[in-house]
């Protein structure tokens, strides 16, 4: 698959990069895996001089034994002495900086927690001895969205304050899909948009597994989710089992609840018997996975609050994969199949919503955009627009069947935000796989 998308990120990095050949950056890039952090970085780098190290979990003399070849091949040097520390390393690389521009990228940085944990400490020191003399343009990138967090941004640790660029990397938005879909398969349904929607959620890893594989429509899809073999199966818990540790357990059941539409604290408590206050505040706060949502012009103070999981593809999985792990793990993924099958309709409901609250922001022509629900979900608005500027209210119901939605009904649900708001004008407009 050609590269797509990324022209403010690359921007940026070329501008950081030119900002380097006056004093050393250093830029720390965060993403959830796949997204294509390092796709972006090394597409920055074309042409230029540059050295890419991976930081596997390995014996530390090792590892550096490997970067130690990196440089010889990139940089056509010798190297001479024992160079078994990375504060060796990066040490002789600031110091060949002060003569030799290049980028050094250090992929999964946060790994060296378990490499060895004073590589930070040891970094830092180095770094701000020879930062003013250096033209090194670092970039740091990790996976691991809680580590690289507390690395960068805990004022405790060695090197908080020292990044001068912070980029968190993105999915594809909905227009990048429908672009990648009008290169390879512009004969796509609606359905098929959706589906691949669903479960990429944007992801570059995704998008590009199936755009590689001629997979496009929404039985293809399918079919290939549920695969043997399928990277999907085993992709959720392959992502988040370093994350969580050995509480994963708490974690999972959390978000699975989450998926299966049981939003509210209580809700969950009431199932786990547990108080989860702790677990939600970290996955939203240290992991980024969940978000609260609150109804639109709800007060701060509102207990009327729900939670949702960010990520197209980990409500999916939740939803389907994990829920239904004992004959994904017998091989049965026949059955699981049949599952999706039976529920496509419903769970593809919820993700058109998710769609097009995106379209709508990426237009560019409101300030705020949510969606609105009184006490026990009633008056439920699938989504509420406003532009303050203009004072304009847009109201929304989203069907995948043109043919149900009803503005009648959605004018009654609407006239308590529009008693508060007498000023503004007011547009009412039903969207469905039609309007994709």
């Amino acid at each position: 698959m050609k590269f797509y998308n990324r022209e403010s990120e690359l921007a940026l990095l070329k501008k950081i990069e030119e900002q380097s050949f006056q004093t050393a950056q250093m830029t720390f890039v965060v993403g959830r895996r796949r997204i294509g952090k390092t796709s972006l970085l090394l597409k920055s780098v074309e042409g230029k001089p540059f050295l890419y190290f991976f930081v596997a979990r390995k014996n530390e003399a090792l590892l550096c034994d490997e970067f130690v070849e990196t440089i010889k091949r990139t940089f056509s040097k010798e190297m001479y002495g024992s160079f078994k520390s990375f504060k060796d390393i990066f040490g002789y690389l600031i110091e060949l900086s002060k003569t030799n521009h290049f980028t050094l990228i250090i992929d999964e940085f946060q790994e060296f927690n378990s490499v060895n944990p004073g590589v930070y400490s040891e970094m830092q020191h180095v770094w701000d001895m020879h930062k003013s003399e250096s033209k090194m343009n670092l970039i740091l990138c990790g996976s691991i969205y809680s580590m690289m967090k507390r690395i960068f941004e805990h004022s405790k640790e060695p090197l908080f304050g020292r990044a001068t660029q912070r980029i968190q990397l993105q999915e594809f938005s909905i227009q990048t899909i429908k672009d990648i879909y009008a290169d390879y398969y512009p004969a796509y349904s609606s359905d098929d948009l959706l589906t691949f929607y669903m479960i990429t959620g944007g992801v570059a890893k995704y998008v590009e597994t199936l755009v590689d594989s001629g997979v496009f429509t929404h039985e293809a899809i399918i079919d290939y989710v549920c695969s043997e073999h399928s990277l999907f199966l085993d992709e959720g818990k392959n992502m988040l089992i370093d994350e969580f540790g050995k509480e994963y357990g708490n974690y999972f059941s959390i978000l699975s609840l989450i998926a299966l539409s049981k939003t509210s604290r209580s809700e969950m408590e009431s199932v786990l018997e547990m108080q989860i206050g702790g677990f939600l505040e970290r996955l939203e706060s240290d992991f980024g996975i969940i978000r609260r949502v609150k109804p639109i012009f709800a007060k701060p103070n509102s207990r009327n609050m729900k939670y949702a999981i960010h990520d197209n593809f980990l409500n999916f999985w939740f939803r389907f994969v994990y829920k239904h792990r004992s004959a994904v793990e017998i091989g049965n993924v026949l059955y699981l199949k049949e599952i999706i099958q039976r529920d496509y309709t419903s769970y593809s409901g919820k993700i058109l919503e998710k769609y097009f609250i995106e379209k709508i922001k990426k237009e560019g022509n409101f300030s705020i955009i949510g969606t609105y629900w009184e006490k026990g979900n009633a008056n439920e608005i699938d989504i509420v627009a406003v532009n303050e500027l203009e004072k304009q209210l847009l109201f929304v119901e989203v069907k995948r069947n043109p043919e149900k939605i009803n503005i009648n009904i959605l004018k009654q649900k609407a006239q308590v935000l529009i008693q508060t708001h007498k000023n503004f004008t007011v547009e009412y407009k039903g969207l469905s796989l039609h309007d994709m």
